[in-house]
């Protein structure tokens, strides 16, 4: 299955008039099943009855978080290569921790000027974004829109626009990265204040309660209410949980976040005249709500089935536009998400599955009382975050101590600790190559730079100072087995189980739009959908 073969040269230089890259932050590949029954016709099963898709796709890499998830789907590598190795992550010349899309140098368009100093700038190779600008001169155009700031600014690449929601005004904005300022149809959605109308409004289920049969009971003792919410069930009044939940940024953790980036993403067709100029144009939409709900409520719960299901309802009207104004099998589409989610510890513990929560503070109050017995009294513990500890190199130095004997250490004496599975030194990871397990997914997240002196995997289930709600950040198959699909302009529908990662979709694109591949990129194009039969 795959792209149609032609020996017809002016065929093979034809390119789609529009990409739509999709990314559902923390989507698993199983909801595309599990919640099967009640998609309409037109949105995930559109998808998945006329689209390839990969369906043991995953993610190659620790850690699965959304900034390194949205750059190496872009870039076609992993954190090793373009060096997002986190949402943040402490910088030891620094003496600080840094945020993945920061950028002190830019400020604010629009919007509120804390969240202004943003660009791509720490991604340090290009995505297939920008090598769609190259191989057109730039006439491309490139558009990434997502509520949160990473969604939006790594997707575009260098040399796309990019605009995020700001919480505080209720505004999408971007940076003097882009321009001094917004466009004239930026101003106009922003002038609409959907946010209030979408606020103004009580989420309800959109289906019977009782017949949420994919999720468990809604009153729970696992899940994350909203502040100023005694338990977390519906309905939830939004109107009443504004003032303690963030004011207009509270969209962003209720479904009317993903309507609201896809009103943007309409309103960036029409404005940009995307796909309609005579060049491939590119519109990259990243779905943030999904992974709010997410962490809050769990992939359980009837809150994140009802987020998938309106979520589904947008897509369908969505494609149906892309149909009218663009032309069925004039556009090209793929699907994926930045990570998984792990469920929710209590519920695990409540089924009598092995899961637990290590206590972090706990631990490195030992660790310390240890290296002060060990080594002298000293902070020798610089920092301790994504699992990987920071080591005081210049205490280290002015002790005499032996840098690579500590973190053997230091490594082995995590291992006392339960949950703790497995533990690694960045010796290790800069002085061998490996290429199977855990330690090499470590390995392809792990910088030479950037990363920690140890660093540590724990066990399946188990997550860091974890009480109601969830996250992810894992190499477990619940954080990297996620969907890759493509539909539309050549693909022909069809499914294979083969292993594919999502470093494999920038390659994949570059191959069908006959661009360069990225320069960092190590995945490799899809076979199954650039080959043909």
């Amino acid at each position: 299955m795959g792209i149609s073969q032609t020996s017809d040269s002016e065929q093979q230089l034809k390119r789609p008039k529009l990409i739509v890259g999709i990314v559902v932050d923390q989507m698993r590949q199983e909801y595309f099943y599990r919640f099967h029954d009640r998609y309409v016709e037109g949105g995930f099963k559109r998808l998945m009855d006329k689209g390839f898709m990969m369906t043991n796709g995953h993610y190659n890499y620790i850690p699965t978080y959304t900034g390194p998830g949205h750059a190496s789907v872009y870039t076609g590598t992993t954190p090793a290569t373009h060096g997002i190795i986190a949402n943040d992550w402490y910088v030891r010349k620094l003496g600080r921790t840094i945020y993945c899309a920061e950028d002190s140098t830019v400020s604010a368009v629009g919007g509120s000027a804390s969240a202004g100093q943003i660009s791509p700038r720490n991604m340090l190779t290009t995505t297939i974004t920008d090598e769609l600008q190259f191989a057109t001169n730039k006439r491309s155009k490139v558009v990434g829109i997502a509520i949160k700031d990473r969604g939006a600014a790594l997707p575009a690449g260098h040399l796309g626009d990019a605009y995020w929601y700001d919480g505080k005004t209720g505004e999408f904005m971007n940076s003097t990265y882009y321009g001094e300022s917004l466009p004239q149809w930026v101003k106009e959605f922003n002038e609409r204040q959907l946010p209030k109308k979408y606020l103004g409004q009580t989420w309800e289920p959109i289906y019977p309660i009782e017949s949420y049969l994919q999720s468990v009971d809604d009153d729970n003792e696992f899940e994350s209410p909203p502040i100023g919410k005694q338990a977390p069930v519906f309905p939830y009044v939004l109107p009443e949980l504004l003032k303690n939940n963030s004011g207009l940024g509270m969209i962003s953790s209720t479904p009317f976040g993903n309507s609201l980036t896809m009103d943007m993403a309409y309103a960036a067709l029409a404005g940009e005249q995307l796909g309609k100029r005579g060049e491939t144009d590119f519109l990259a939409v990243s779905f943030s709500s999904t992974d709010y709900v997410g962490h809050a409520f769990g992939p359980s719960s009837i809150e994140l089935e009802d987020t998938y299901l309106r979520l589904d309802r947008d897509l369908a009207a969505f494609f149906t536009h892309l149909d009218n104004e663009i032309g069925k099998g004039e556009y090209l589409v793929f699907l994926t998400a930045d990570h998984g989610v792990a469920d929710v510890v209590r519920y695990m513990q409540q089924e009598r599955v092995p899961a637990g929560s290590l206590n972090t503070r706990f631990v490195l109050t030992q660790l310390k009382g240890y290296t002060n017995e060990k080594y002298g009294e000293g902070d020798w513990i610089e920092n301790f975050s994504n699992e990987q500890l920071f080591l005081n190199h210049q205490l280290i130095r002015e002790k005499g101590q032996d840098l690579l004997a500590m973190q053997h250490d230091i490594a082995d004496f995590l291992l006392r600790f339960e949950g703790v599975k497995e533990t690694y030194t960045a010796h290790a990871m800069k002085s061998y190559e490996y290429t199977l397990g855990r330690k090499s997914l470590l390995q392809m997240g792990f910088n030479h730079k950037a990363s920690g002196d140890v660093l540590v995997i724990l066990d399946a289930a188990w997550l860091t100072d974890s009480s109601r709600g969830t996250t992810h950040g894992t190499g477990f198959t619940y954080d990297t087995h996620v969907p890759i699909v493509f539909y539309g302009w050549g693909i022909k529908a069809g499914s294979s189980s083969r292993y594919a990662t999502i470093t494999d979709i920038a390659p994949t694109l570059a191959m069908i739009l006959k661009t360069r591949l990225p320069n960092g990129a190590t995945g490799q194009p899809i076979w199954e959908i650039v080959d043909g039969d």
